[in-house]
Parts: C-alpha cells; sequence; structure tokens
C-alpha cells in the first residue's frame, strides 16, 4: 500500500472519529437503521477512557501554569492537550454512537470507527457466549478480534469466510471473528433468532449457556 492511501485511510478515520463526537453529544447512533437492532460495547472500556481523559485535563492544567510565562509554547502545548483529550474521547464516542448492528440478513461487527466486518447471517455455522481476556496467537491467520478492554465475549464460527478489511486497508479472509458485546448474552440469543428467522441453523444444543466458557487469563 502506498503511503498517501495510507494518508487519506488516517485522514477518513480521523473525520469518522471526530464526527462521532458530534452524534454523541446529540445521542444519536450511526448506521442502524429502522428495524436493526443495535448491541452496543463501549461499556468494557468506559472507566479506562474517562480515567485517562480526567488525567489529560489535570496535565492541561497544570502544563498551561507552569508555562504561563512562555505565550508560545504554552499555546503550542494547549493545543497539543486539547487535541490529545478530544482523541481520547473520540475513541468513546465512536464505539458508543457505532454498535455492532444485527439486521434481518448481516450482523455487521464494529471496532469504533475504526473498522467494520460485515457477516451474511446464512454464513454463520455457530455462535456462542465465549469471554477471553488474552489473544491466542492465529497460525493460520483466520481469526479476527475486536476486543474492547481487552476482552471479547462472543465467538462466531463461519460456515464460509468473509473478508475483513483493516484500518490501513490490509485485507485478511477470516473463519472466526471474536468480538465484545456488553450484553453478549443477550446479544447471542438475538444472533440465534435472527438465523432462526430466516431459516438457518443455530448452533447445536443452543440452550443458554449457564456460565460460558472458561475465562483465559494470562
Amino acid at each position: 500500500m502506498s503511503r498517501g492511501t495510507a494518508l487519506r485511510r488516517l485522514a477518513a478515520h480521523e473525520g469518522r472519529w471526530l464526527m462521532s463526537l458530534a452524534w454523541w453529544v446529540a445521542r444519536r447512533r450511526i448506521g442502524v437503521a429502522p428495524g436493526e437492532q443495535a448491541l452496543g460495547y463501549a461499556g468494557a472500556q468506559a472507566a479506562l477512557v474517562y480515567g485517562l481523559t480526567f488525567a489529560c485535563v489535570v496535565e492541561t492544567v497544570g502544563l498551561g501554569v507552569l508555562l504561563a510565562g512562555k505565550a508560545v509554547v504554552h499555546e503550542v502545548m494547549l493545543f497539543v492537550d486539547v487535541y490529545t483529550v478530544l482523541t481520547v474521547l473520540g475513541l468513546q464516542a465512536a464505539a458508543v454512537t457505532r454498535p455492532h448492528v444485527l439486521g434481518a440478513e448481516v450482523l455487521r461487527l464494529r471496532d469504533g470507527a475504526r473498522r467494520e466486518i460485515r457477516i451474511p447471517l446464512e454464513r454463520i455455522a455457530s455462535v456462542r457466549y465465549d469471554l477471553r481476556f488474552t489473544k491466542e496467537r492465529d497460525k493460520n491467520g483466520e481469526v479476527a478480534e475486536l476486543a474492547v478492554g481487552g476482552q471479547t465475549s462472543v465467538t462466531v464460527e463461519l460456515s464460509e469466510p468473509v473478508v475483513a478489511v483493516r484500518l490501513l486497508g490490509q485485507r485478511e479472509t477470516v473463519r472466526t471473528v471474536r468480538f465484545h458485546a456488553d450484553e453478549a448474552r443477550a446479544a447471542v440469543a438475538a444472533v440465534r433468532a435472527a438465523m432462526a428467522a430466516r431459516g438457518g441453523t443455530p448452533e447445536a444444543g443452543a440452550a443458554p449457556e449457564a456460565g460460558g466458557a472458561p475465562v483465559r487469563q494470562g
């Protein structure tokens, strides 16, 4: 990929998270059509994001006091600090305003403003609650992870692969997708119901899990 293409994709990403701030303030969601179900995932990172935002604000105030007598440096650092705060908040805004979306035909899994994986329901072989805290090494490059707060909680196995495009345009063929949902078991039930409604076959023995898969910790 050329440097120009990478810069254009980064600029587009920048525009998306900036737009997300406005949608967040307006309490609106992006790309959720009537009749589609939004599956939120921003809750797992909220505490970290707000804590980091507070630290950045404190740093901004502290530097403002220290650099009060140096006008040019003070203005430059103020710009950098304010932009950093907006960037951190933009991370949360993108996650809140761009939830996963379950439609009648397609499950769209999102990673904030960074990327989106579209999975036709007909290609889903199974979906299950599967809490994981560590990223397993994927020797075949066929697993995509959309982790939030260092964890994923739902695993989708595919009968046919889909193509996932990363932030800078790298394309990868995946057969397993792991993602996080704040209400993971409810998300699993919703996907299974959508599969059944369109005539698909949910995972065998698809009774709600009592405790999920074993938690894997590093």
